[in-house]
């Protein structure tokens, strides 16, 4: 077995891996009860999966330009995923879709209840 083959299958199993971790984020999105574990549910898992897809087409590719645009698609889910998360947890509080039972302490409502 040489160097390419390793590589090869490792890059598949790191394919296989990212899309069944990325399958848990769907399932988890599908079934769980509200907007902030949902938005948990889509970007932890899906970051991870999204990461695991990419190292695998990198093993695969092993082409400088594809690692560099692989590096600014990872790099780019990294920053987006985590501000979109904030953003739909913040307007499902804002618009009172998120229920005082699924916070255990309310740091906004002060600020919430002055305005």
């Amino acid at each position: 077995m040489n160097w390419h083959d390793v590589t090869d299958l490792a890059g598949s199993i790191l394919l296989f891996a990212g899309a069944a971790v990325c399958l848990t984020g769907v399932i988890g999105m599908l079934r769980l009860p509200d907007v902030l574990t949902r938005s948990h549910a889509a970007t932890n898992p899906q970051t991870l999966g999204m990461l695991l897809i990419v190292a695998g087409v990198a093993l695969r590719l092993r082409s400088g330009v594809d690692l560099g645009t692989l590096a600014l698609v990872a790099f780019f889910q990294l920053l987006t995923s985590a501000v979109a998360a904030h953003l739909v947890a913040r307007a499902a509080y804002r618009t009172g879709q998120v229920g005082e039972v699924a916070l255990l302490r309310d740091e906004l409502a002060s600020a919430r209840d002055r305005s």
